[in-house]
């Protein structure tokens, strides 16, 4: 068993250890016992910080969507113009997703979606991301028109990650960020009221 932790390093490394067990196993077949082992501690420590598999999945999706959505904010804070923001995004998102697959897979690839609840904290992922984006969307355009296309931009881009990601090889994310964001650029400089 490892040494006693604080409990917010403890909860910190259950986590750790439950992003790689369900990102290799699913949540189905991931156990709490499997969890447990693999974090060197007890079961009842687990439970002490997670009353349940769902509820430590559950928070496990916050984890990865904060993640994500600081390493986003933070590139696109001081670009100079639209241009700029969306590429600067969208790489940042692409480098993310590149350094943290298991947590792409956990949030989009996992089988998340099948499972009411989670698909319900997914969605609730892509809106504070289409949140994020949209007022980046300087178009003059109202704030629906931005939403719309914000949520264009995130599906488009989990899209090409969800195929990059799952067929485990290895990509360039400046260069794919870069392409993507040019392709959005193309259109959103075309965007009008």
């Amino acid at each position: 068993m490892n040494s006693r932790l604080p409990a917010a390093q403890r909860r910190t490394q259950i986590l750790e250890v439950a992003l790689r067990t369900f990102a290799a196993r699913g949540f189905h077949e991931a156990s709490m016992n499997d969890i447990a082992l693999a974090a060197g501690v007890t079961k009842p420590v687990l439970y002490q910080h997670f009353a349940s598999k769902r509820e430590l999945y559950l928070s496990l999706i916050d984890e990865v969507a904060a993640s994500m959505l600081t390493a986003v904010s933070k590139a696109t804070a001081d670009a100079a113009d639209g241009r700029a923001q969306t590429e600067a995004g969208v790489i940042a998102y692409f480098e993310w997703v590149d350094g943290n697959r298991e947590a792409f897979v956990v949030l989009f690839g996992s089988g998340a979606r099948n499972d009411e609840e989670f698909a319900t904290a997914v969605r609730n992922v892509e809106r504070k991301v289409a949140e994020a984006i949209a007022p980046l969307i300087d178009a003059g355009i109202d704030a629906e028109h931005q939403r719309l296309l914000a949520y264009a931009l995130v599906g488009m881009s989990e899209s090409v990650s969800r195929q990059l990601v799952l067929s485990g090889g290895s990509f360039d994310p400046q260069l794919v960020g870069g392409r993507l964001a040019a392709l959005a650029w193309a259109g959103l400089r075309n965007v009008g009221p």
